[in-house]
């Protein structure tokens, strides 16, 4: 029996998934699938093909092994784990990978579920998520990541369109980035790693990464501050070091931005209320240590971000003030300042277990709920709902953080206002 080559390139594998996402191998396999005796029948069957990572359905046969076996392998030398998420309680990394973990929960709770064949289609499509999550995190293995990020996004576009499940996920390939590293790393080296590469993108790219990191990071750090670490801002600081040298990247880039259409006026106006609520966002968790001199010297290249930061946030500051009025959370609108959660991905995780259980897809992203931001579809109330509806199931599925059982997703526009209202305080007294 020949063996195959063990030489994966991003343009082999892309090629192998691209052909999955964008024809018929889907609907086909989903069909297949959909015949089976039973949900339960269907399920198990379905699982077997994502740990094997090797599918066949209607004389496909897309043998996805090779190159996730490498991929992940090298990706995890990286310092990620990009498929399988982390025990907290057993102290270790879960032996199945993400999708497979929510496949075992449908198999234990979705057995009368209305719609058999969206709860097949929807978790297919949760699985190749992670697969261009995976792919995301090999975009620089040559010298072409921008281009690899352009195709990552059409194919991103093929698994959320009308050959799928109707279930949206991400909005864009650079959101993959962010999926696929929000995960509890024990070891951190990849961060400092992977933020030297994104600083080699061009900027329309880098720009999309810092809007939704500064987004994504605030949401997360207020949930460190209200939860994790009992509002005490030195241990939050002391204990995200891999979070800050981020979250500064992202708000130089987006301030950057900000200053550009300022003084230009180049860009829409949703662009430029995108950039002025990524940056109240950002700011919201941890103002202080963000506009003023760190105790402790950074990397030249991180010093030279905070020191372009914070020069264009005192040119610009009164503006900015001005301009954040209109992202005051309300009880009456959606907005992220209101929303926190321990990872990215669960938030993810949370949308798809619901539609499972419902069999009935969202079609609000993780991007739509980091922004107040609605622009036709989807509206603030279908953010509110699913805000709401994943802290029901967080609430009902709580976390033991110091001591106690918490949710890790919440929705809170009381604690947002508290937010707002001491990120705008804090911004008045910069340059006093």
């Amino acid at each position: 029996m020949k063996r195959r080559s063990n030489n994966v390139t991003f343009d082999s594998a892309f090629s192998i998934i691209n052909v999955a996402l964008s024809g018929s191998f889907r609907q086909e396999y989903v069909d297949e699938l959909a015949s089976s005796k039973n949900l339960d029948a269907a399920l198990h069957q379905l699982r077997h093909r994502m740990q094997s990572h090797t599918w066949k359905a209607h004389g496909h046969n897309l043998q996805l092994d090779q190159v996730v076996t490498a991929y992940d392998r090298q990706t995890r030398l990286e310092g990620f784990h990009v498929l399988n998420d982390w025990n907290g309680i057993a102290d270790q990394i879960n032996e199945n990978i993400i999708p497979v973990d929510v496949l075992d929960y449908a198999i234990d709770n979705c057995q009368a579920v209305q719609s058999e064949k969206t709860v097949l289609a929807v978790l297919l499509d949760y699985y190749f998520l992670y697969i261009l999550g995976l792919l995301s995190m090999r975009v620089w293995d040559n010298d072409n990541a921008d281009e690899n990020l352009d195709r990552l996004n059409e194919a991103l576009q093929h698994l959320q369109g009308p050959l799928g499940s109707g279930q949206r996920f991400i909005d864009n390939a650079e959101t993959l980035i962010l999926l696929a590293t929000s995960h509890y790393e024990l070891k951190e080296h990849g961060y400092d790693l992977l933020l030297d590469k994104v600083r080699e993108l061009n900027q329309p790219h880098r720009l999309k990464i810092a809007l939704q990191h500064a987004g994504s990071i605030g949401c997360h750090l207020r949930f460190g501050f209200e939860a994790t670490y009992a509002r005490d801002t030195l241990d939050m600081r002391n204990d995200n070091v891999a979070d800050y040298p981020w979250l500064y990247f992202a708000l130089a880039v987006v301030m950057r931005e900000y200053g550009r259409i300022h003084e230009n006026g180049y860009g829409e106006q949703g662009d430029r209320e995108a950039v002025v609520e990524a940056l109240l966002n950002g700011l919201s968790p941890d103002t202080k240590i963000l506009v003023s001199p760190p105790a402790k010297p950074f990397s030249t290249v991180l010093e030279t971000e905070r020191a372009e930061f914070c020069e264009h946030l005192h040119s610009y500051r009164d503006d900015l003030l001005e301009e954040c009025e209109s992202h005051r959370p309300s009880l009456n609108t959606y907005s992220p300042i209101g929303f926190f959660f321990n990872f990215s991905q669960n938030v993810v995780k949370g949308t798809v277990t619901d539609a499972l259980l419902w069999g009935d897809t969202w079609t609000v992203t993780l991007n739509d709920l980091l922004t107040g931001i609605s622009q036709g579809h989807p509206s603030t109330h279908s953010k509110m709902r699913l805000a709401n509806t994943l802290m029901g199931y967080a609430r009902a599925h709580p976390h033991k953080i110091r001591g106690k059982m918490m949710p890790v997703i919440v929705y809170d526009p009381q604690a947002g206002h508290r937010a707002y209202a001491e990120t705008v305080r804090q911004l008045h007294e910069v340059g006093r």
